[in-house]
C-alpha cells in the first residue's frame, strides 16, 4: 500500500519534474553545446571546440566586464549587509516613527532597477542633479561628477544598488532580531554590556540563517545586474561599467554572435557554480553526514 502511494506521488509530480528537466537542465546543456559552435544569428552545428572561449579570454570588453562584476558584487553585498543591519538595529531599538522609517527604506525595494537607474542617473547628472546643487551653494570646487568618470562610475552603480537592496536586508535582519529571546537582552543589560557589543557579539551570531539568506539573495541580484547598468550608464563612459549580462545581451541580440554570447553565459554559469557548490556542500551535505 505504501509503495502504491509513493508511485501516486511520483506520477503527480512528473509534470513538474519534466518541466524542470526540460526548461532548466535541457536549456543549460543546449547553451553549453552552442558555445562550442560558430553560431551567428541562428544556432549552428559546426563544432569549433574552444575557439569561442579563446576569443573570450582575450576580449578586452569581457575582461573589463568580469572585473566590474567582481567589484560590484563584493561592494554591493558588503554595503547592503552593513547598512541593512544598522537600519535593523535602529528599528529594534524602538526609534520614533518606526512605521514611517521602515516604509521609507523599504520603498526602493518595490521599484524596478530601471526606475532606480533613472533616478540615480538624474541625481548624479553633472548638469542637473547633485553637482548643480553643490554649485548653487557655492561649493564649486567640490566635484560629484562620478557617473561620467571612468574610474568612479562603477561605484555609483554600487551606491544605487545598495540604496535599493538595503531595505530587504533590513527587513530580514529585523525579523531575526525580533525573534531572539528577550532574556538575552535583559541579561546583557544586567551585566552592563554596551548595546553595540550586544548586537555584534550576541545578536549577530544568532542571525546566522538570516545573514546567509540575505547574502545569497544579494549575490543572485548582483550577478544578474543588467537593468541598472543600462538605465544609468549603458555601460559607459566608454566601457567603464560594462558587466557580463550586458555583454551577453549585446552579442546575442545586437551583434548576432550566438556562439560567443553562449560562451560568456557558460563562463558565468561555471563561476556561479564554483562559488555555490562548495557552499551547498558545507551547509547541507557535510552537516547531514555528521553523526548525531
Amino acid at each position: 500500500m505504501k509503495a502504491h502511494k509513493k508511485w501516486i506521488i511520483y506520477v503527480a509530480l512528473s509534470p513538474a519534474i519534466a518541466v524542470a528537466v526540460i526548461a532548466y537542465i535541457g536549456t543549460m546543456v543546449w547553451t553549453i553545446w552552442i558555445s562550442f559552435t560558430n553560431a551567428r544569428l541562428l544556432p549552428s552545428g559546426a563544432f569549433v571546440g574552444l575557439a569561442q572561449y579563446q576569443r573570450l579570454a582575450f576580449d578586452l570588453k569581457w575582461q573589463v566586464a568580469s572585473t566590474n562584476l567582481a567589484i560590484y558584487c563584493v561592494l554591493f553585498i558588503a554595503a547592503s549587509m552593513v547598512l541593512g543591519f544598522l537600519l535593523a538595529v535602529a528599528l529594534d531599538l524602538k526609534v520614533r516613527a518606526e512605521g514611517a522609517f521602515r516604509t521609507a527604506y523599504l520603498f526602493p525595494q518595490g521599484m524596478s532597477f530601471v526606475i532606480t537607474g533613472l533616478v540615480w542617473q538624474w541625481i548624479m547628472n553633472p548638469t542637473l542633479g547633485l553637482q548643480r546643487f553643490v554649485n548653487s551653494i557655492g561649493l564649486e570646487g567640490l566635484r560629484v561628477d562620478w557617473i561620467v568618470r571612468q574610474d568612479a562610475a562603477i561605484y555609483v552603480l554600487v551606491m544605487a544598488g545598495t540604496w535599493q537592496a538595503s531595505g530587504l536586508v533590513m527587513a530580514l535582519m529585523l525579523a531575526g532580531l525580533r525573534g531572539i529571546d528577550p532574556q538575552l537582552w535583559r541579561a546583557a543589560q544586567v551585566d552592563g554590556i554596551p548595546k553595540w557589543r550586544y548586537y555584534v557579539n550576541i545578536a549577530l551570531p544568532e542571525l546566522r540563517a538570516m545573514v546567509v539568506t540575505a547574502v545569497i539573495l544579494l549575490a543572485l541580484v548582483g550577478v544578474k545586474v543588467y537593468e541598472l547598468v543600462v538605465a544609468m550608464t549603458n555601460g559607459g563612459p566608454g566601457i567603464a561599467t560594462e558587466v557580463p549580462t550586458k555583454f551577453i545581451m549585446e552579442y546575442f541580440f545586437e551583434r548576432t554572435n550566438v556562439g560567443l554570447a553562449t560562451a560568456a553565459a557558460t563562463m558565468m554559469l561555471i563561476t556561479v557554480a564554483a562559488i555555490a557548490v562548495p557552499f551547498v556542500y558545507v551547509q547541507y551535505f557535510r552537516n547531514a553526514a555528521r553523526p548525531q
